[in-house]
């Protein structure tokens, strides 16, 4: 049988690779831990499963579609993040119509169960803070990356503009709370935004 700490390595090694192949997000938003894109290595040992993860990374696909053919510019200034069918979005666009469109085609994706608004609606079109809230979610994903008591593959980061929003599954809400308390402690942080399910959350099942 493998050992937790074995484990814990394999696991860690296995979230590298991933990140290593993951492009990250482009403008305000940094893609985390998990994203649309994962591989099957690290889906597979997600909470949510491979076959639900290649659900997720069909419609975050498509969700990316949608945005490049709706309006190029606004691409590098949004982030999506999907997990179990639930969809985050994060970044700025300049209007509130704008906002409404881009909510309305990540609705209209198919196996789409919930959209969680977090853009933010600003004429100019930019966060301005790209280098550092860059910055703060790798520090983020680190800490919680090499936590063995943290499932650190279930996990999302976005930082937009110094706010940190908290995406995923987590295992129970010790766990939880330990992510929020680094993200809280994370140098530059103004803001936690938890959009965390809990394991036994029984709206994961509906």
């Amino acid at each position: 049988m493998i050992s937790r700490s074995i484990s814990h390595r394999l696991r860690t090694g296995l979230v590298l690779l991933a990140l290593v192949a993951m492009p990250l997000s482009l403008g305000g938003c940094a893609e985390a831990l998990v994203g649309g894109g994962a591989s099957a290595a690290t889906a597979g040992m997600q909470e949510r499963g491979l076959d639900i993860a290649i659900v997720d990374s069909r419609i975050h696909a498509e969700i990316n579609h949608s945005w490049l053919d709706y309006d190029q510019s606004l691409f590098a200034h949004l982030g999506a993040a999907v997990y179990e069918g639930r969809v985050l979005m994060t970044g700025i666009v300049r209007t509130e119509d704008q906002r409404a469109e881009i909510l309305r085609r990540a609705w209209s994706v198919r196996g789409v169960r919930e959209v969680i608004n977090e853009i933010l609606v600003d004429p100019k079109g930019e966060t301005g803070t790209f280098t550092r809230d860059t910055w703060i979610s790798a520090q983020l994903r680190g800490k919680i990356l090499f936590d063995r008591d943290i499932m650190g593959i279930n996990y999302t980061v976005e930082t937009v503009r110094h706010t940190v929003y908290l995406f995923g599954v987590a295992q129970d809400k010790k766990e939880l709370d330990k992510v929020i308390n680094y993200a809280r402690n994370v140098e530059y942080v103004q803001r936690v935004v938890n959009h965390v399910w809990l394991k036994s959350d029984p709206r994961r099942k509906t």
